[in-house]
Parts: C-alpha cells; sequence; structure tokens
C-alpha cells in the first residue's frame, strides 16, 4: 500500500464510512476493519496493511478485546501512530486510555474539522518525533521509544560493565538484527555507538570531577585497553583524555581564582 493508508477499526459502519469520506477528500486511502475479526487477525490486517495512523474505536463489540487492547500492542510496536475515537469518558476509560499514551483522540459526535485537524497534527508531530533526539549529554530516558526505555535503563545502569548486545535485544520483542534497525532507527546511533558514547560521557565526568587515574578510568568501565580508551575518547570528543583533563583543570582553576 502507498503510505497514505489509515486504517479504522470500527465496528459501527455508518460512523467508519463517516470518517472515510472525511479522510479521503483530505487524500487518504482509508480502510475501515469492522468485521468481526479476533484480535489476531485484527492486528495481522494493520501490519499487512503498515498504514501511517490507525483509528481505533475504544468500545468495539467484541468479547475478547476492545480499540485500548489494539492500543496496548500498538504502543509496544511503536511502528505506527494511532487515535482512538470515542463518545465515552468516564473517569475510569480516560485512565485506561491514559495508559496506552495515544497521539490523539476524537470525541463523538465529531465534525469533519475535528478529524481533519486532529489526523493532521498527529501525523505532523509523528513524523517530527526524532528529530535532535541527541541534544546533549543529558539523560534522554523519557526521549525515547516506550519499547526502548529498558534497554536505555540497562545501559545506564550498566555502563561500568561489559554490555551485550544480545541481552539488550532480548529486553524487547524483536530479534536481534531488527532491534539493531530499531534502535539505530530511533537514536540515530547503533547500539555499540550509544553505549561507547554513553562512556564517554562518565568517562569526562570522571576526569574533570575527580582525580583517578586515566588508566583505572580506562579499565573502570570495561574498554579493552587503555590505548582502546584514548582512541575511542578522541573520535567522540576530538580530544585525548590527557589533554581534556588539562583544559578543563585549567578552566576549573581560572574559574576559582578569580
Amino acid at each position: 500500500m502507498n503510505n497514505q493508508t489509515i486504517i479504522i477499526v470500527e465496528d459501527e459502519l455508518i460512523i467508519a464510512m463517516d470518517l472515510k469520506r472525511i479522510l479521503s477528500q483530505e487524500g487518504f486511502n482509508v480502510i475501515i476493519n469492522f468485521k468481526n475479526y479476533n484480535f489476531k487477525e485484527t492486528i495481522i490486517d494493520i501490519e499487512k496493511y503498515n498504514p501511517i495512523l490507525v483509528i481505533l474505536d475504544i468500545n468495539l463489540k467484541q468479547k475478547e478485546f476492545d480499540g485500548i487492547t489494539i492500543a496496548q500492542h500498538l504502543l509496544v510496536r511503536d511502528l505506527m501512530p494511532f487515535i482512538f475515537i470515542t463518545g465515552i469518558s468516564d473517569k475510569e476509560m480516560v485512565e485506561r486510555i491514559k495508559a496506552t499514551r495515544p497521539h490523539g483522540i476524537i470525541i463523538k459526535p465529531f465534525k469533519p474539522i475535528d478529524v481533519s485537524c486532529t489526523v493532521a497534527v498527529v501525523l505532523n508531530n509523528y513524523k517530527y518525533k526524532n528529530i535532535d533526539v541527541l541534544r546533549n549529554d543529558k539523560k534522554i530516558v523519557n526521549d525515547v521509544p516506550f519499547i526502548l526505555k529498558p534497554v536505555i535503563k540497562y545501559i545506564e545502569k550498566h555502563i561500568d560493565h561489559r554490555i551485550d548486545i544480545r541481552i539488550l535485544a532480548e529486553l524487547t520483542n524483536y530479534n536481534y538484527m531488527h532491534f539493531i534497525r530499531m534502535f539505530s532507527l530511533h537514536m540515530n546511533l547503533t547500539p555499540y555507538q550509544y553505549i561507547l558514547q554513553q562512556k564517554i560521557v562518565k568517562a569526562k565526568y570522571l576526569i574533570t570531577e575527580t582525580d583517578q587515574l586515566l588508566t583505572h578510568i580506562a579499565f573502570d568501565l570495561s574498554f579493552s585497553s587503555y590505548s582502546n580508551f584514548c582512541s575511542v575518547f578522541k573520535r567522540i570528543t576530538g580530544q585525548t583524555p590527557d589533554a581534556f583533563r588539562k583544559i578543563n583543570s585549567a578552566k576549573n582553576y581560572f574559574n576559582k581564582k578569580y
């Protein structure tokens, strides 16, 4: 399918057709899923067409699943944005909705402009969600996709150790190669590059804020050798560890003195 496909999971045909009419006028290819599918078949359909957006009715007339069940799956997969459409907004429902972190909500009864604007904003925000994800050396755990957060936390916790990429892959539901592809897509670095970058972030702190020997810092961060540490440090920072310490020690001395 082309990259303008939207899937609507709505078992009230009149509402589904109304949504299709509105979105078709906006140039989208709209597929309606209103059959009595089971959960597995619905997910297969979504993954088959790989839409740019899924619109989910929360209260489907199914016993085994509803729109929120589907949303929970889409949240973990994190391959496309999804929007809820609902006429119910009680407190319990709101809490269930919040837990799935939808990209938008359309309240029934809706006007065409409500649908058009919500879809346009959601697609635009999703398109640019990865821009400048590595803005600086601060922790970015809140900026990464849901499925990669355990990976980022694991790296942060074990940054002093050798980290096996296969263990990181096991923290997600991806196979090894797909994990590397998805991590690289969202983080703009391979898992290995990201780990090295974070090790150098900690090394910079230890170099400037402690008197620890550079060789000890290298081995404490599990580099295979001091020369390997120096090579990686210079490649990432543009300076050797020794030069970095001297420059920053001079800056600290000047700041304290004056």
